[in-house]
């Protein structure tokens, strides 16, 4: 146990190293070297080892035990803790007078999990920075904390296809092929793009390119500049508003009457 600062994932009772749980190390002795069996007695053929867990890497973390604490048989559990599991043989049972909770909390919410567990003679003092749990079958049991750094997640990297990274702004940014690539829309005769499934609203009326910017690429803009001359005849181009229309049709209206009247 000597060395240990990862956080404990599990925490269980085993009878022998056929029944431990994978991934769980057997405390198989006491700081002093004696056995760390809680069923020691005269003439006692059967073990019970505490067994704990870790993860070799802190990514795989989802959950880890923030806190152990030791219950009288009638003392009731508390919320959010849980007894520690069993993988004992059949025959034999786990002392009930005393019994060991755990607490699993979710990596990033923890600020502090237990990452060492150590046991000695009922009379055998650690101090800090182990805590003392209390003691069971003639043996102390005591606990090290440590604080939890939650892992970052990583973000995944994106597969850009060789002709949308050519349209890229960024021209330091090398093209790279990608072997699955997303076929174009295959337009049939009569149809639009528009009608591509990307640009159908849904039921709050907006499309999978609503709010995207628009922004001509630089490759197109000496052609546009080139054709973006006026035409002489079109200096004159006067453009109308509706009450400017009302007002021609309703003028022309009056004009014709008169002239039938007359």
């Amino acid at each position: 146990m000597e060395g240990r600062s990862k956080p404990f994932t599990g925490l269980a009772w085993t009878t022998g190293q056929s029944l431990c749980p994978k991934g769980h190390n057997i405390i198989v002795a006491t700081v002093e070297g004696a056995s760390a069996n809680f069923l020691k007695g005269f003439n006692q053929k059967s073990a019970l080892y505490l067994t704990c867990s870790t993860e070799s890497t802190s990514e795989n973390i989802e959950q880890v035990i923030t806190d152990v604490i030791m219950l009288n048989e009638k003392s009731p559990l508390p919320v959010g803790y849980a007894f520690i599991g069993e993988y004992i043989d059949p025959k034999i049972t786990v002392p009930k007078k005393k019994r060991l909770c755990m607490k699993l909390t979710p990596i990033h919410t923890a600020e502090s999990a237990v990452a060492e567990l150590k046991l000695t003679v009922k009379n055998k003092s650690l101090g800090a920075p182990y805590t003392r749990l209390g003691d069971m079958s003639g043996l102390a049991l005591w606990c090290k904390k440590v604080p939890v750094t939650s892992p970052k997640p990583t973000p995944k990297p994106r597969n850009i296809t060789t002709g949308v990274r050519g349209l890229s702004l960024d021209s330091n940014s090398p093209a790279q092929p990608v072997k699955n690539e997303v076929p174009a829309p295959k337009l049939s005769r009569g149809s639009s793009i528009t009608e591509h499934p990307i640009y159908e609203s849904n039921v709050y009326g907006i499309s999978a390119v609503d709010g995207i910017p628009f922004t001509i690429h630089p490759m197109f803009e000496s052609r546009i500049a080139a054709h973006s001359i006026i035409s002489p005849s079109l200096h004159d181009l006067r453009i109308k508003t509706l009450a400017d229309i009302e007002n021609e049709y309703n003028y022309g209206f009056v004009v014709e009457r008169t002239a039938c009247t007359r």
